[in-house]
This record gives C-alpha cells, sequence and structure tokens, in this order.
C-alpha cells in the first residue's frame, strides 16, 4: 500500500470474517476491554444477535466515500471480508481476522434469513461454502501484503473454548492496555447455537 500513514498515528482495528462467524463477538470484547468502537444503532439487536451487531452503516460504501475511516483511529469497526481492500491508504490498520467452521457459518445464515422471512443464494451449500472461503482467503491474502496493515488470526471455536486466552492474544497483539478478563467475561457461550453435527436455531454473535 502507498502513501505516508496519516498523524496521530492511532492504528484503526478492524474486525473481520465471514458473516456469522464471530465478528459481533470480538467487537463485544474489545469494548468490553475497553476499546473505543465505530458503530451506530442502524442494524438493531434481534434474535440472531442479541447483543447488536455493532456494524458501521458508513462501512458500506467504503469503495465510494471512505472519509469515516479518520475518524477510526483509535477505535474499533467491524468491516465485513469483501470491503477490506476497499479500505483507503494512508492509515495504520490491525486487522482481527476471525474463521469459523463453514458448515455452521452456513447454518446460521440460513437460520437468520429465515428468521427475518427471506431466502438466501440459490447455490448448493457445498458450492457456497467454497466461494465464501475463497473470498476469505483472498481478503487476507490482499491483507498480508499491505505494509500497513498487521494481521492477528482468530478461530472462532477456540475463543470459545479459551477467552482468556485468546483476550490475551488479542490484547498483545494490539498493543495492550486492555482488561483481558472482562474481555473474556463478554464470551458467551450459551450464543453458540449452530454446531457442526448438531441441530439447533440461531447462532452466536456474527
Amino acid at each position: 500500500m502507498s502513501g505516508e500513514v496519516r498523524q496521530p498515528a492511532q492504528a484503526v482495528t478492524v474486525v473481520t470474517g465471514l458473516p456469522r462467524s464471530g465478528t459481533s463477538m470480538l467487537m463485544q470484547m474489545l469494548l468490553a476491554g475497553g476499546m473505543p468502537v465505530l458503530s451506530d444503532a442502524v442494524r438493531a439487536a434481534d434474535v440472531s444477535n442479541p447483543r447488536g451487531y455493532f456494524e458501521f452503516e458508513a462501512v458500506k460504501g467504503t469503495r465510494r466515500d471512505s472519509r469515516w475511516v479518520a475518524d477510526a483511529a483509535g477505535k474499533a469497526v467491524k468491516v465485513v471480508h469483501l470491503l477490506v481492500p476497499d479500505l483507503p491508504a494512508g492509515y495504520s490498520y490491525r486487522v482481527l481476522a476471525i474463521r469459523r467452521n463453514i458448515a455452521e457459518v452456513l447454518a446460521s445464515q440460513e437460520a437468520l434469513l429465515h428468521a427475518q422471512g427471506r431466502h438466501g443464494a440459490e447455490l448448493p451449500p457445498q458450492r457456497l461454502g467454497e466461494i465464501l472461503l475463497a473470498q476469505l482467503e483472498e481478503a487476507v491474502r490482499w491483507v498480508e501484503q499491505q505494509p500497513h496493515f498487521s494481521i492477528l488470526h482468530l478461530n472462532f471455536h477456540e475463543v470459545i473454548a479459551a477467552p482468556l486466552a485468546q483476550a490475551r492474544r488479542m490484547n498483545e497483539f494490539l498493543g495492550g492496555g486492555l482488561d483481558e478478563r472482562k474481555m473474556a467475561a463478554a464470551v458467551e457461550p450459551s450464543l453458540y447455537r449452530q454446531r457442526h453435527g448438531r441441530t439447533a436455531i440461531g447462532g452466536h454473535s456474527e
């Protein structure tokens, strides 16, 4: 990525991954740990995400207008994987990229759409999963090639199983200063409702 990093040199913390992979859970952890988050109330909490989606509406239009990034310095913001390459040059970014079992992601997406009375893509689940994983890997490779980006890879199941250990990894990656115990306490295993090989409704925060 070209261009000098703008001042102040506070990095933008980007939380990314496939929809329904745990990005809102990471945002909850960061907020609980003491990091400001950039979000609005355009998409309200619902039965699928009872703690909220932590989205910022302006992110969706980043390709057309990326001025919102100036307000994200020193904060965490959720950016879906497809939009990460649209982030503008001239800033320093720290990316938290989370992965989740693709069968669980698809099941959680289906449950969300069903709750909203909507239908998903007319593709076989296996093909849809392949497409989503390829998109995610392409975004990750792009991040890893940018000089002003750093990345920490996280796994949804590991965060659920060992939240304190994963909170420690996140805090160290972000430079310290966050309350790791409060971050870990923000993880609610009871919201993990789409487990591979089990029948359930809903899913942990997106």
